[in-house]
């Protein structure tokens, strides 16, 4: 069945979905020997690359691939190929804090790619390389996620068993729609350590607007020191039931930022697109190496989360169609919106301003987000200002470039 590309509403769809596979018996034992083979290579490939100290791709299958074809019996070659690409990613972030070689799960996810697995879209199945030859599993799933692998070209897949229920989770390579502009202007969003997000509307996130137990961002300041204190707790004890709750523990906070970055970005895109306006966040790169923070404020300075929020904000900005753009923050929140006057008197309190020129009070951060959307206008008017020889402006050109699917939900 041939892949109908369509680029109406297809920003709707989730960009990697999740389907349920319904083997056989026989086939469920299929999968299980190719994930366990596939994770027995790449330990082996992980062993050779640490003993070899290579990590480069094209180094590393140079080093390894005959050998672990050789030692390990009934893995094909695009197994093999692949076995490597994931040795060579898992070592690619986490190198210069390896202690020993990386050692991969017996069940672990496995990576499948176009060579390993195909689609039969109309008897919904998708048949997978097992170490005895392909088996066609049919796969069920939300009716979104079932349209989205319908409609739009698929990338690479997991294999992964949870609990005895296979799955499989599908990178789609979603179109980047041509983004509209501002007529309604920007939607300005502050960040800050107090307030996670404060947008030019006078809306401070996380708060009553998203869902979930976390009620405001005070409460996210306790439940992050109370994190604090129960790490250092165990840490100090040392115990071997210490360390065991760590490893419980750990990425626990990690993992509600991503869950409230998540909303906080939902939140800000889906207001941009209710009012026809664009988003301006505010270029906040290279911060920590330009603020002095206090020693008792370090650890509240080096654990923020901006970055992520801000890629989280873009690319979901990008499938909405949305303008996007990073403005320079300085001096935001000692300036006034209405005059234009800039003062550090201006700042009375960490979060109050009042102008000492024409007297306009309100909420620092609620200041700042409202100057970065005034930013956004001018900086947006900047870059799409005609080109004097006639060329396209590199904007229009970045439209055109398909949307990366892996960025994230």
């Amino acid at each position: 069945m041939a892949i109908r590309r369509s680029t109406t509403k297809l920003h709707g769809l989730p960009s990697i979905v999740q389907l349920r596979l319904t083997p056989a018996p026989a086939q469920a034992g299929a999968l299980a020997a190719a994930v366990l083979l596939c994770n027995q290579a790449a330990t082996l490939v992980s062993r050779l690359a640490w003993q070899h100290r290579t990590f480069a791709v094209v180094e590393l299958h140079r080093l390894a691939y005959y050998e672990v074809r050789g030692q390990v019996a009934g893995l094909g070659a695009q197994a093999a190929v692949r076995a490597i690409a994931r040795v060579a990613g898992a070592y690619a972030n986490r190198r210069a804090s390896k202690k020993r070689a990386h050692i991969f799960r017996p069940h672990g996810a496995v990576p499948y790619d176009a060579r390993l697995m195909s689609w039969n879209r109309d008897a919904r199945t998708v048949s997978l390389w097992t170490p005895t030859g392909r088996v066609a599993v049919s796969y069920t799933g939300r009716p979104d996620d079932l349209k989205a692998v319908d409609v739009l070209p698929v990338g690479e897949a997991d294999l992964i068993c949870r609990r005895g229920v296979w799955l499989l989770q599908v990178a789609l390579t979603l179109p980047r729609p041509v983004v509209r502009e501002p007529v309604g202007g920007f939607v300005g969003v502050d960040q800050g350590v107090a307030n996670l997000a404060v947008t030019s509307d006078g809306v401070a996130l996380p708060g009553t607007e998203l869902p979930g137990p976390i009620g405001g961002n005070g409460h996210v300041r306790t439940l992050r020191e109370r994190r604090h204190r129960q790490r250092r707790r165990l840490q100090k004890k040392g115990t071997s039931a210490a360390r065991r709750v760590l490893r419980r523990l750990s990425g626990r906070e990690h993992r509600m930022m991503t869950d409230l970055n998540h909303q906080i970005s939902k939140y800000v895109v889906r207001e941009a697109e209710r009012t026809g306006r664009g988003i301006a966040l505010e270029d906040l790169q290279g911060i920590r190496s330009r603020v002095r923070a206090h020693r008792l404020q370090r650890r509240t300075l080096h654990t923020w989360a901006f970055a992520q929020q801000i890629t989280f904000t873009r690319y979901k900005a990008a499938r909405a169609g949305i303008a996007f753009i990073l403005v320079d923050p300085a001096y935001t929140s000692q300036t006034c919106p209405d005059c234009g006057y800039i003062s550090r008197a201006n700042r009375p309190a960490r979060g109050r301003f009042v102008c000492t020129r024409c007297g306009l009070a309100g909420h620092a951060d609620h200041i700042a987000a409202r100057n970065i959307a005034t930013r956004g206008i001018a900086g947006w008017a900047a870059i799409n200002q005609p080109h004097a020889t006639g060329l396209p402006s590199p904007r229009r050109d970045r439209e055109s470039k398909p949307l990366d699917s892996t960025s994230g939900s």
